[in-house]
């Protein structure tokens, strides 16, 4: 996915601020003093000590009826050795299936250390650790589940769309008069015409008049036009340049492979360019300070949002050298699964490029290829068998020769690599499939768990051959509640079927993988969540009605909360470190205000995460 720029500043993890509170031995019982002999009733100070004993007494029963660990004391701050329990239950959800549900967890260094019931925690402790053992509690209604993940996300795009968010207009005059505001806001831009205006999140198919954008669009304001002027598509498969750049470009070619230059009529050139054609496109590199900005700003709303993990699906030079350089020279301050990009023209790198596995303490690991198959359904790029029914003359492309896939793939597995392969059209993701099952007849696929990124669009035989071949459907359910409103218009009444089927590829025995493409779609996990076992829009409604979008093809709340956490982790092969709250895996939680595994599905979306912590420590909100 291409990349935009930004601006700079360095991450701090937020540390709790709460004072905890003190504790004291409960005084000693008073001795009751005997009544005057010359008086038929207590004296007042008689009375008011036999009140004292009563109070003392209701508090200490009280107390020890809701609190079994009795002289369990607050830590003074998480780098201690603590438990966190829940006083209504088992609700803390660990995906652990020898212990699925628990009352309490204990961290111990970056570790989770136990878990269980109170009394079971409390035993642990006294046979393992010395001194008392240290609690905090959750509050009414509050749960626990490991850290989250998103198995396919943009880090440093997501930080560049911060810059000049495009996102929810609903016209090309309305996105234009966007980019005049920005522009106007900026006096260091508004006064030079040569610096590049950049902006991400157009969307075409959400205009009231649904068309591609030209840079006669950009030059018709007085603001805009002149200057340079690049715009990224929403779904990431699409730019819109002004004519600056357009210029600056020539001469182009006529064609070109996996790509497509948009032109008018005349055959010029109308400066939009889909898939492999944006890389004609030119525009300047952010620097390493606009690079840490733009991670800054992904990595705070990620915690914000529960995210410990984030695999980026698709390290160009520029940002795989930014990861490294970060991890070499600080701890990550979130857990990134880098996937190497494939650049078909360039000589084969996988026997000669150093793996990264678990650098920087088990923050950052560049172990996987990415491959672009096709396009984009949005922008009409996706390969698919037959015709588009909105647009009979084409059938999408493949972005990268089937020869060319049959001869790497095999090549990337040998030398021990996963390859995770971008594929949305049934056609691509069935030329896809044919190539894995070539690569994987000799090979042990437990040690290389290929991808299927995206596979939105499955024919029914090639549904059967996930679960066969072992590959893995990395998937993005808020895609699906997203495109159901174009998506019959543009692959007809039957096809449709087949369009982000998850609960068919589940049943046909694959292991799935949860994930957003944030910032292509909301980065709340919750909403994946929510897409996921709902299928309809946040506000209730799908094509189909308030049951749902194909409802046939929902998830279980507890298949999503594992496409969220284990599952990601086995994508990533590390379901030996995180993934679930078991003992001797990283202490990476998210505590969040209300049992999303109960709730009504429609409350879901109101669910705020209280506390996000990596390694024990809370990186947002605070325990």
């Amino acid at each position: 996915m291409p990349t935009p720029p930004s601006d700079d500043s360095h991450l701090r993890k937020r540390t709790p601020s709460e004072k905890p509170p003190s504790s004291r031995n409960a005084p000693a019982t008073p001795t009751t003093p005997a009544q005057s002999p010359s008086h038929g009733v207590p004296n007042p100070s008689t009375r008011t000590s036999k009140l004292l004993v009563a109070l003392i007494s209701l508090a200490l029963t009280s107390y020890f009826a809701y609190n079994k660990l009795g002289n369990i004391v607050q830590p003074s701050s998480p780098s201690e050795p603590y438990a966190l329990c829940s006083r209504e239950g088992a609700h803390i959800y660990t995906l652990d299936a020898k212990n699925p549900r628990v009352q309490c967890l204990v961290v111990n260094g970056s570790k989770f250390m136990s878990s269980g019931s109170l009394d079971q925690v409390l035993s642990h402790w006294h046979e393992t650790t010395p001194g008392q053992p240290h609690v905090r509690f959750l509050k009414p209604g509050q749960i626990v589940v490991p850290g989250l993940s998103d198995s396919h996300a943009h880090v440093l795009e997501y930080g560049a769309t911060k810059q000049m968010p495009l996102e929810g207009t609903k016209s090309i005059a309305e996105t234009v008069g966007r980019v005049r505001a920005y522009i106007e806001a900026d006096p260091d831009i508004l006064e030079d015409k040569t610096k590049y205006v950049e902006g991400w999140g157009w969307d075409h198919t959400k205009w009231l008049l649904e068309e591609w954008p030209t840079y006669n669009a950009l030059e018709a304001d007085p603001i805009v036009a002149g200057r340079p002027v690049v715009l990224q598509s929403k779904d990431g498969h699409a730019l819109w340049v002004s004519l600056t750049v357009l210029q600056a470009m020539e001469p182009l070619p006529d064609e070109v492979e996996g790509g497509v230059i948009v032109r008018d009529s005349f055959g010029k050139p109308t400066g939009v360019f889909l898939d492999n054609a944006q890389d004609l496109v030119i525009r300047p590199e952010p620097t390493y300070k606009q690079l840490q900005k733009r991670f800054a700003a992904t990595v705070k709303d990620a915690h914000s949002l529960g995210l410990t993990a984030v695999h980026d699906a698709g390290f160009n030079p520029m940002s795989l050298e930014f990861f490294r350089r970060e991890a070499q020279s600080s701890t990550l301050p979130i857990r990134v699964y880098g996937m190497k990009y494939f650049d078909e023209t360039a000589a084969y790198w996988g026997d000669s490029f150093d793996k990264i596995i678990r650098a920087g303490n088990n923050r950052l690991s560049v172990r996987s290829v990415k491959i672009f198959a096709d396009g984009a359904l949005r922008s009409g790029g996706a390969a698919l068998y037959e015709p588009y029914t909105d647009n009979p003359e084409t059938r999408g492309f493949m972005r990268i020769a089937p020869e060319m896939l049959n001869e790497v793939i095999p090549k990337f597995m040998k030398d021990g690599w996963q390859v995770n392969v971008h594929a949305i059209g049934d056609r691509a993701n069935g030329v896809v499939l044919d190539a894995f099952e070539a690569a994987l007849a000799k090979a042990n696929v437990t040690a290389l768990r290929p991808r299927l990124e995206h596979a939105q669009i499955l024919a029914q035989r090639d549904m059967a051959r996930f679960g066969d071949l072992g590959v893995i459907a990395s998937v993005q359910p808020t895609h699906a509640i997203s495109d159901m409103w174009f998506a019959e218009d543009r692959l007809g009444p039957e096809r449709v079927k087949g369009l982000y089927a998850f609960r068919s590829i589940i049943d046909h025995g694959a292991r799935i993988t949860l994930g957003s493409d944030f910032p292509v779609e909301d980065m709340n996990p919750l909403a994946g969540f929510y897409a996921a076992i709902t299928r309809v829009s946040p506000d209730g409604t799908s094509p189909h009605g308030p049951g749902g979008w194909f409802p046939e093809q929902r998830m279980t709340r507890e298949e999503a909360l594992k496409g969220m956490t284990l599952d990601p982790a086995y994508a990533s092969f590390t379901e030996d470190i995180l993934g679930s709250i078991t003992p001797g895996k990283f202490a990476d939680f998210v505590v969040l205000s209300q049992d999303i595994m109960t709730i009504p599905a429609s409350d879901v979306l109101s669910t705020r995460v209280v506390a996000t912590v990596m390694d024990g420590k809370p990186v947002y909100g605070a325990i």
